[in-house]
């Protein structure tokens, strides 16, 4: 295993920073990184908002649930899907944007996610910690208002940079024989009994990490996220901002 497949395997959320400062040249160089990802056609439907400004960012944390480490990371920038610039580039040629396609707003949503990892993966290299906050999607108008987003374009997640003041044990896994599968779906007994070793796994990691005070498996935690609406407004808002109409 090399260096770069370790620090892979190595990630941690961190949500506690110091108060050292990240300079703008290393914030560049790390989404410079970030549009270096694969791209759907060269789209490039990323943009990347940085928020500095105190009160903004104290707004922005309490509209992703009040997570705090949204106003303290020495770093916050918001990841957008953006298909306003593509939209742009067809006026420019003297036609029109298809609206509403799903299957664009697909292409744009994965481009950002696939951006959003390389930034994660250069700012890991140079020692920073990260934190994604897939929050901001409680209030996403309210969000895309603050920050003044035109159509075509959605907040997909935020996410914090900055010195870690915390060195929390890495988060097990599923299994690898869960997740990599030979020629089809396998499903079954053996799927069911590897979910139920893993949720022993991730209850013990949970007692470890918490003292005895979170008693939680993997499958109890799907539950309580699958088992009902999540976030139901979005379709409704991404239908206004022209986006997954069709």
């Amino acid at each position: 295993m090399n260096a770069v497949m370790q620090l892979l395997r190595n990630h941690r959320s961190i949500r506690k920073f110091t108060d050292q400062p990240v300079d703008d040249d290393t914030v560049a160089d790390i989404v410079s990184c970030a549009q270096a990802a694969a791209t759907s056609s060269n789209v490039q439907a990323t943009t990347v908002i940085r928020v500095r400004d105190v009160e903004r960012r104290e707004h922005l944390a309490e509209l992703a649930g009040g997570q705090p480490y949204v106003a303290s990371a020495a770093v916050f920038l918001v990841f957008c899907a953006d298909l306003n610039r593509t939209r742009t580039a067809c006026a420019q040629q003297g036609k029109t944007m298809v609206e509403g396609m799903t299957e664009h707003f697909l292409i744009a949503t994965v481009d950002v996610a696939l951006a959003a990892q390389n930034a994660v993966i250069a700012a890991e290299s140079l020692g920073l910690g990260i934190c994604y906050i897939g929050g901001l999607r409680n209030n996403p108008q309210a969000v895309s208002d603050l920050l003044e987003l035109p159509d075509q374009v959605y907040p997909v997640f935020g996410l914090c940079l900055g010195h870690p003041d915390q060195d929390p044990q890495i988060k097990p896994r599923l299994p690898l024989d869960s997740v990599l599968m030979e020629e089809r779906y396998r499903d079954g007994d053996d799927s069911t009994a590897q979910l139920a070793d893993y949720d022993s796994t991730l209850r013990e990691y949970y007692a470890t990490r918490t003292g005895g005070q979170k008693n939680s498996s993997w499958s109890e935690e799907m539950v309580a996220l699958v088992g009902k609406e999540s976030r139901p407004h979005m379709q409704s808002f991404l239908h206004d901002r022209g986006l997954a109409k069709r």
